[in-house]
């Protein structure tokens, strides 16, 4: 048997043991027997609101901003809606009393990020729990990207995806850049889908802060694409070039809750500010840069969410560098674009504009008409 066949099948049993576990057990517990009747459900009835489903707990920054972003967006956009949240870990949970209090007025969002496909097992499950469930509700996912492997379990979950998706009449999903729209379109037709940024790009938190030297968001999971040895040689360099090198991520070891959200985004938000460059290969760390106004050099990933997501909307911007770092033919190289970009912290930089640019999700969730891709242009 190749390795390609055991990934497989090692991947089909720990994704029904995720479904058995995190799913079908919970279901059982709070939907059969009822288990977790919450009387707070029972007072909203009456009430137009806009839930959020399967916001994090954990120390994603990237996700927690996002998180932070939808929330700051529905207040802002839909006044006379009540909003609240409901955490990754209590989807089934609460299922059953969320449902016990819709009304027809009634919208339910899914968290936003790349996780719509088979690389995050857990959060695909517990996305399809949550359209099928509420199959009578609107239902709207924020900004993703859609990741299905060319494997055989890729290829199997899709699928399921596909079907599902279209039994569900009032679902629109929205692809954060334009592969994932097409893909998007491609996979679950046309009319569920509509283009916008990622929602954190919905922000702004610039600065005028003194800026001092060079800090580095690089990650170690399963994306990562700078391999050890690159990830090491590289910050090495720099540490020999620049006076001061911040080694940083957007991940911290810790929980995060709504509450503690904001002082955790604000850290990390902070000390982007306070650099003078960031060389990054997260799409947040990039996408922070963006609404921080701090130059950036952003390397490619594993998947196709950082190049596409920087031609999409934020190639314009001269602060920001996408680089293929198999292009970069010395280190000599990168030394230049860093203090090419470090010069433009002695001028005025202008943080991303999102201007107009999620009309059509507002529009959706107020009736009116979508404005069709090719005029977005």
């Amino acid at each position: 048997m190749n390795s390609s066949i055991l990934k497989s099948v090692y991947k089909y049993i720990k994704f029904k043991l995720l479904n058995f576990k995190h799913i079908k057990l919970k279901y059982f517990k709070y939907v059969i027997l009822g288990f977790g009747r919450n009387n707070f459900y029972t007072k909203l009835r009456d009430q137009k609101k806009i839930i959020v489903m399967q916001t994090p707990l954990h120390g994603n920054l990237g996700d927690q901003a996002i998180a932070y972003a939808q929330k700051k967006f529905i207040e802002d956009n839909f006044k006379d809606y009540y909003f609240f949240e409901v955490s990754f870990a209590d989807v089934v949970k609460e299922s059953k009393n969320i449902k016990s209090s819709l009304n027809n007025d009634d919208i339910i969002f899914i968290h936003g990020g790349g996780n719509l496909g088979d690389m995050y097992l857990l959060e695909e499950l517990t996305r399809r729990y949550i359209i099928k469930f509420f199959e009578g509700t609107k239902i709207i996912s924020f900004p993703q990207t859609v990741s299905f492997s060319n494997s055989l379990t890729g290829k199997r979950e899709l699928e399921k995806t596909k079907k599902l998706y279209a039994n569900h009449d009032n679902l629109l999903l929205i692809a954060r850049e334009s592969k994932s729209f097409n893909l998007m379109k491609q996979y679950f037709g046309e009319k569920k889908v509509i283009f916008t940024p990622d929602i954190v790009l919905s922000l702004s938190n610039s600065s005028n802060k003194n800026r001092q030297g060079i800090l580095t968001c690089f990650r170690n999971d399963e994306e990562i694409n700078l391999k050890g040895n690159v990830k090491q040689e590289l910050i090495s360099n720099l540490k020999d070039r620049y006076k001061e090198v911040i080694i940083s991520d957007t991940v911290v070891n810790r929980s995060i809750d709504a509450l503690t959200r904001e002082s955790e985004l604000n850290n990390i938000w902070n000390s982007f500010k306070s650099a003078e460059v960031v060389l990054t290969d997260r799409l947040h760390g990039m996408i922070f840069c963006a609404i921080t106004g701090t130059p950036c050099i952003v390397f490619k990933n594993l998947n196709h969410k950082i190049e596409y997501s920087y031609n999409d909307w934020l190639k314009s911007l001269n602060y920001i560098k996408f680089v293929n770092i198999d292009n970069i033919h010395s280190t000599q190289n990168l030394f230049k674009i860093i203090d090419e970009l470090k010069d433009l912290n002695k001028k005025e930089i202008k943080t991303f504009d999102s201007t107009g640019k999620f009309n059509n999700l507002v529009n959706y969730v107020n009736g009116e008409a979508i404005i069709p891709y090719e005029q977005l242009q």
